[in-house]
């Protein structure tokens, strides 16, 4: 964070909350996807999951160290970073992928910038997307012991069917922590409860996604067809855990819903007209990208501010 402090009028707004509680209740809501992540794909989700996180906490802590900077490993963004570029990664990725996506996510996308306050988008998926666009063959490969076939969403994309059962329960293959919907339900009631997230982003994401899949997808407003899409992929993960992200997405109620509108329309673009069979990623990064020109024209008139002759004829 910068040191620059900024002094203005009352009234403040005062919290006992820190950024540290914040990070922690996010960690525990994704442990129930993370922990089925584990027992879904063996012991190499485990390794990959505590090299994503070491990676990332060890590269804050030295980029800090080096830069005389102060360590700020303890308010947990680090370890939250490394969490969700684990569970964003297949468990059939070689050591070194996830070591390589969390220097990347933490150097390139947040401390470079500033650290925590100043990145200008989630390092956690600005990773993943260095990782994709890297090593595709590796980062789409979801071969295991377990599953041997495609994943649920590139059998819906080619017009097969899927089991959406499976889906919500999470007995397919993908990556570590995308499969299960209702672990990752359970997590983002856990953030709803204690006040972390709210519900406008993430499901006016999530309707704008639906309406859209409806709208020009293969089978129009079948139930079937559209719970498929959301139960698979990255759409849930991505809608209550990253979209979210207090650094990188709009602060004013009207941004949030435009911010969630745009989301929603480029996944559904990126999915139903797209070589790939998901889009969340770099759907939630251009969006991120899109923040400061929705925050410009959200953001409201501070009180008494002077008109110039050209509003006030509008006026």
């Amino acid at each position: 964070m910068s040191d620059l402090r900024r002094v203005s009028s009352n009234p403040h707004v005062r919290s006992k909350t820190t950024t540290s509680n914040i990070m922690m209740w996010v960690v525990i809501a994704l442990l129930p996807a993370a922990g089925f992540g584990i027992y879904n794909f063996g012991v190499d989700a485990l390794i990959i999951l505590l090299l994503s996180v070491a990676s990332c906490v060890l590269s804050e802590f030295i980029y800090e160290k080096a830069m005389h900077k102060p360590v700020t490993v303890g308010d947990l963004s680090a370890v939250v970073t490394g969490l969700l570029l684990g569970m964003n990664l297949p468990s059939t990725v070689p050591w070194w992928i996830p070591v390589l996506g969390g220097i990347f996510a933490i150097i390139m996308v947040k401390q470079i910038f500033g650290g925590l306050g100043q990145n200008f988008m989630n390092p956690a998926l600005g990773g993943r997307c260095f990782l994709v666009i890297s090593f595709p063959a590796l980062m789409t490969n979801f071969i295991t012991d377990t599953y041997t076939g495609a994943t649920p969403l590139a059998n819906l994309k080619n017009g097969m069917e899927v089991n959406v059962m499976d889906m919500l329960i999470g007995r397919t293959g993908g990556t570590i922590g995308e499969t299960s919907m209702l672990c990752i339900a359970i997590g983002a009631m856990i953030l709803f409860a204690v006040g972390v997230i709210d519900y406008v982003i993430p499901f006016t994401y999530i309707v704008t996604f639906v309406i859209f899949v409806g709208l020009f997808g293969q089978y129009g407003f079948n139930w079937s067809y559209i719970s498929a899409h959301i139960a698979g992929g990255g759409l849930m993960l991505g809608a209550f855990f990253m979209a979210t992200d207090y650094v990188t997405c709009p602060i004013t109620t009207k941004g949030k819903y435009i911010y969630g509108f745009i989301l929603g329309l480029l996944t559904g673009i990126f999915r139903i007209f797209g070589a790939n069979a998901e889009g969340v990623s770099f759907a939630i990064v251009i969006g991120n990208l899109l923040v400061p020109l929705i925050e410009k024209f959200t953001i409201p008139r501070a009180f008494g501010i002077k008109k110039t002759k050209k509003e006030a004829k509008k006026a």
